[in-house]
């Protein structure tokens, strides 16, 4: 059985929402409301998980999202490629 090799980091949003074929706000909202179990959302070190906390006033919100995560939800395998 092959194992599959995840690239390092995360998963650009931008790719995410190639992947699902949606825009890239679907995606952090889904993250960030939970939804869309691929990754989390922080800022300034804390979990968000309100949408809404999305406000450019309050700071700069971080996404992760994990390739394994992505590839569970999606079949699709990334590779450490940028968009």
């Amino acid at each position: 059985m092959n194992e599959i090799i995840f690239a390092e980091g995360s998963v650009p949003v931008s790719v995410a929402s190639r992947i699902y074929g949606k825009d890239a706000c679907w995606v952090r909202a889904g993250i960030i409301a939970g939804w869309l179990p691929i990754g989390t959302a922080t800022r300034n070190g804390k979990l968000v998980t309100d949408v809404n906390e999305i406000d450019s006033r309050l700071g700069r919100i971080n996404f992760y999202i994990s390739p394994k995560k992505l590839y569970e939800e999606t079949g699709y395998i990334w590779k450490g490629e940028r968009p």
